[in-house]
């Protein structure tokens, strides 16, 4: 208690010394709240901050708005919100708060549960309120672990409705732009992409994508730049920030917090390539990202290896709001952690792994050419038993030609060559044997036949007694209905035969200030940093280690914005 103590009245010292070193650069303006970052939690937190009739600045790092969020499919995991219940979805805060607690376990203090589950509706009720913002039920996405009390086999997530891009005028031109482009020609949601993979195998999947591509046919005939996902969400909230005279400072890094007499009071930052300092006379709220992109802080902090080369999180997302907080005695959490999951190393950028480690016809072995995972898992999962297993990193997804034949591969339609840059970096092998594909990538082929073999077996009775590969709902999601008994398991039997190098990639890292439910910064002794709130993944994530479902980022990033405006605004 001592010691915290000292650290808590060094850490206010500090702040003063700084505060008064702060003081004397130039300043850029005074507002009620100043907000650092302009991803999910900070534009919907300074949304809610002008609602209340706040005076709001957001300062943004990037030449561009949105961050991550952008970049995203844009789920959001928010039980028992209007959408949901409009659509008849059969929750009830009762299993909402079962199902939450029994994912998060008891890494999660409970009134940070019951915040997130109690504002969460709010918090997408007052977006529909104050931007274009509308939503969809992503219908048939189960919750990550359905078979949990309270857990939903049809899910809960939503995400944002086509947005008119002209909405925002000029502005439209600053929008980061996403992990990966739509077919030109399409307006795709993230609920079609599972249908869109099967559209070569699947009734469903070819009528989807005909209305994917007759949706961008009648935007373009009215004349619209149509956006969906993660664009569809920052443009929204973009729009709203525009409408009630928020304005977003670009190119606007965090150099420090500044603090006097033991409050936060504002944030030094370079705008102009000069530095200044922006007032705020009630709170401060960092929403500036994770810090996937700071290799020092990856390995200060996770397992090995790690890197930054992994992950699909914005390229701005390198800590800065958790640094300045940890400078004033904050204390941290969740910094081993991030949103983890399955990815492919391909030139450019990783690719995150979603359906395909999922669909029939496909396994993942390791080092010593052996499974050591249920493939359809919840990625986050995947990558912990990857961490865990002594030579799972990497791992290989092996597929045959039939499963080429059949399925979207990424942005390779199926039958099509995939690039050969993939081949040339190690990404991809290719071989007309098991044999030979495992010399190829280095297992051994004796333990690669057998395990090929046994899964084969396995698959043409529909089971899987090793990893249980199909007993959940969730393992079904992305996979071939037509597939028979178990939509999740085909053998593989037709050569050429493919592997595909499997890395621990992530959409974030999901560790940083530690928060009440108020969403208020703790120092290590649970005292309060007065003026100094958090939300996203700036914040130690209220999912704890594990993922309830898609969206799981997106959701309580919005709903712990909104709580800390309305905390500033003494309107919680």
């Amino acid at each position: 208690m001592l010691a915290g103590a000292a650290g808590a009245g060094f850490a206010v010292a500090a702040g003063v010394r700084q505060g008064a070193h702060a003081a004397d650069l130039p300043p850029l303006g005074t507002y009620d709240v100043v907000v650092i970052g302009s991803g999910a939690a900070g534009m919907t937190a300074a949304l809610t901050a002008a609602g209340q009739g706040m005076s709001c600045v957001v300062l943004e790092k990037a030449p561009t708005f949105g961050g991550s969020a952008a970049r995203s499919g844009a789920g959001i995991w928010i039980p028992n919100n209007p959408v949901l219940l409009a659509a008849g979805v059969p929750d009830t805060p009762a299993k909402a708060a079962a199902y939450l607690a029994a994912v998060v376990g008891p890494d999660i203090p409970a009134d940070r549960q019951r915040a997130f589950l109690a504002h969460g509706p709010a918090t997408i009720s007052y977006v529909m309120a104050h931007s274009p913002l509308r939503f969809r039920w992503m219908e048939g996405y189960s919750d990550y672990y359905p078979e949990l009390p309270g857990g939903l086999p049809n899910g809960r997530s939503i995400e944002p409705d086509q947005l008119d891009g002209r909405i925002l005028g000029p502005e439209l031109a600053r929008l980061n732009p996403p992990y990966m482009g739509v077919p030109a020609g399409m307006v795709v949601f993230s609920a079609d992409y599972k249908w869109v993979t099967l559209a070569a195998v699947n009734a469903k999947g070819a009528a989807v994508a005909a209305q994917c591509l007759a949706r961008g046919t009648a935007a373009a005939l009215r004349g619209e730049k149509p956006l969906t996902m993660g664009q569809s969400l920052a443009a929204g909230l973009r729009a709203g920030l525009r409408s009630a005279g928020v304005p977003v400072w670009l190119n606007t890094p965090l150099t420090d917090l500044h603090v006097e007499n033991g409050t936060v009071t504002g944030a030094v930052v370079t705008r102009d390539g000069a530095p200044g300092l922006v007032r705020a006379r009630r709170g401060v709220i960092v929403g500036s990202g994770g810090f996937e992109h700071n290799a020092a802080m990856r390995a200060r902090f996770q397992r090995q290896p790690i890197g930054t080369d992994w992950t699909v999180g914005a390229k701005e997302n390198t800590g800065d709001g958790i640094l300045a907080g940890e400078r004033l005695g904050a204390a941290l959490d969740l910094m081993d952690d991030a949103w983890w999951g399955p990815a492919i190393p391909v030139p450019g950028q990783p690719y995150f792994c979603l359906a395909e480690r999922t669909l029939p016809g496909g396994l993942l072995v390791d080092g010593s050419g052996r499974r050591f995972v249920n493939e359809a898992a919840p990625y986050s999962d995947v990558v912990h038993t990857m961490y865990d297993a002594p030579e799972a990193i990497p791992s290989w997804l092996i597929t045959d030609q039939n499963y080429r034949n059949r399925y979207l591969f990424k942005d390779v339609l199926p039958t099509l060559p995939l690039p050969a840059a993939w081949y040339d970096s190690g990404a991809a092998h290719k071989a007309w044997s098991l044999d030979a594909l495992a010399a190829s990538i280095g297992v051994p082929a004796a333990a690669l036949r057998t395990t090929v073999d046994r899964f084969n077996s396995q698959a043409r009775r529909g089971e899987d007694p090793d990893f249980h590969r199909g007993d959940s709902a969730y393992d079904h999601y992305y996979t071939d209905p037509s597939v028979l008994p178990n939509s999740c398991l085909a053998p593989l039997w037709l050569p050429p035969y493919h592997a595909f190098r499997i890395v621990p990639g992530d959409l974030g890292t999901k560790g940083g200030l530690l928060t009440d439910a108020r969403a208020r910064v703790l120092r290590e002794d649970g005292s309060v940093i007065p003026g100094l709130y958090a939300a996203g993944n700036a914040s130690a994530a209220v999912m704890g280690h594990s993922y309830a479902g898609a969206g799981s980022t997106i959701g309580p990033a919005m709903t712990f914005g909104y709580i800390a405006a309305r905390d500033i605004a003494g309107t919680l």
